[in-house]
């Protein structure tokens, strides 16, 4: 057992690996938010183990390359006995072998390729993995929007992104439907008028975007 859960009236630290900052912030304040409110519940009810519980939290930025420093400073630093996060894939892979590494059990809310918990049998999530979510999506294009050619519009900066997009197009294909364009993007972009004109071009019956709502939100809109 790590030596703070045996430290005499020593709080039992847990980490969280979230974004404060950049274009995630949003969703990292979501997680924040109900890690505090658990954290409140479970301290009001005496704790674990007879220990209250306190959260240190690290600031990923949004950006590749941050998790890995900060959870790094999580472990040795502030010697927390458990990771909460990242949010997104891409940043959790970074962590990831971290935490397994040294043994130290990590939880994300919300990554969902694969290969997140891949990485080890100290690594965990709490949501549907891509596998799963891309072939509803197929099959909800295919079946109720009865789209039979799509378009796939891939972040490929993001390994959410293109985990969607894969089982996507793999369970679309299978259920009959044909694929006639793959565009991508970088997270980020404001301008995506040359990826929708080819889009246009090809004449699908749907657009299959796979992306956080502040990238596709500026897509519908020029879309439209």
């Amino acid at each position: 057992m790590p030596s703070v859960l045996r430290a005499q009236g020593q709080p039992v630290r847990i980490g969280v690996l979230h974004p404060v900052t950049g274009p995630l912030a949003y969703e990292g304040e979501q997680c924040r938010r109900g890690a505090l409110l658990a954290i409140e519940e479970i301290n009001a009810a005496g704790g674990v183990l007879g220990k209250k519980l306190e959260l240190i939290t690290e600031d990923t930025q949004s950006k590749a390359g941050e998790p890995a420093t900060v959870v790094n400073k999580l472990i040795a630093r502030d010697r927390v006995v458990a990771v909460l996060g990242e949010v997104a894939s891409s940043r959790s892979l970074e962590a990831a072998p971290i935490c397994q590494q040294n043994r130290i059990p990590m939880v994300s809310p919300s990554s969902t390729n694969p290969k997140v918990t891949e990485v080890g049998d100290y690594i965990f999530r709490v949501c549907f993995i891509d596998p799963f979510q891309g072939t509803v999506m197929a099959d909800f294009a295919w079946h109720t929007l009865k789209a039979r050619r799509v378009a796939i519009f891939t972040d490929v900066k993001s390994d959410y992104s293109k985990g969607l997009a894969r089982f996507f197009k793999e369970r679309f294909i299978a259920n009959g439907g044909q694929v006639v364009a793959e565009l991508d993007y970088n997270g980020g972009d404001k301008d995506f008028k040359a990826q929708l004109t080819a889009i246009k071009a090809a004449n699908p019956d749907g657009v299959f975007i796979p992306g956080y709502y502040t990238d596709v939100a500026l897509i519908c809109v020029q879309a439209k």
